[in-house]
């Protein structure tokens, strides 16, 4: 049972480096860890050789209902925490999680957007970019609700456009290159080798934008935007 929610959680909902900068590793750990505590000391607590059988069994099948039902809690919250969308804002990435939109319902503008952008619980999250405003009213709105601690554009699925080639402009006129941020983090340096080793770009192509979220990571990008991979680090460092 493990096993399987760490399939789930780990390699689903919280692929790599999502386990790390969204904290979906240390989520999988408490819940396994409770799961899998609660059942010894539930049975510590029960098991006597002095009850009948029939009431051990009826314990134990207490036990196994105790644990299936942390298990299911844990996932559940697991689900409701894990990372819908990477969307690009102007210098940056920023993960976005059900919980970044507060309590505004955004189900009906997720809906409305195309196939390919809309999250679902059997995948990772999916990256987006972000569409400019309307006109001046529209921005003005979004900045000053912002300002006043509201959502930002990355928190409005109504924003959302395609990551794709159309986009990309947007997406580099900010990128800084990846050698300016393995020469301030030297100990990076031969994990940033062979993430471009296996994508077969060079050194001097790739280039980098932050990834915001509970921990400082960056996205590598290649000249055409696409992203590569991911490294520990913080992009914002001059």
């Amino acid at each position: 049972m493990a096993a399987l929610a760490a399939a789930l959680v780990l390699w689903v909902w919280f692929p790599h480096p999502y386990d790390l900068l969204s904290g979906g590793r240390s989520l999988f750990l408490m819940l396994v860890g409770v799961d899998v505590v609660c059942g010894p000391l539930l049975t510590l607590v029960l098991f006597s050789p002095k009850k009948p059988r029939r009431e051990l069994i009826a314990d134990m099948s207490l036990v196994v209902l105790v644990q299936l039902a942390a298990l299911g809690y844990g996932l559940h919250t697991a689900h409701e925490a894990r990372p819908l969308f990477l969307v690009h804002e102007v210098d940056r990435f920023r993960v976005i999680t059900a919980g970044a939109y507060g309590d505004v319902d955004v189900s009906e503008p997720i809906a409305r957007l195309d196939a390919p952008m809309r999250p679902h619980w059997y995948k990772g999250p999916v990256t987006v970019g972000v569409r400019d405003p309307k006109d001046a009213q529209e921005r003005m709105d979004v900045l000053l609700e912002s300002v006043a601690g509201g959502r930002d554009f990355s928190q409005r699925p109504e924003f959302y456009v395609p990551y794709n080639a159309a986009y990309a402009p947007k997406a580099l006129a900010r990128a800084k290159p990846l050698q300016a941020f393995t020469t301030r983090n030297p100990a990076i340096a031969d994990e940033a080798a062979q993430l471009l080793g296996k994508q077969g770009v060079a050194a001097d192509a790739a280039l980098f934008l932050p990834v915001l979220h509970r921990q400082e990571w960056v996205a590598v990008l290649d000249k055409s935007a696409r992203i590569l991979g991911f490294l520990p680090g913080d992009g914002f460092a001059p």
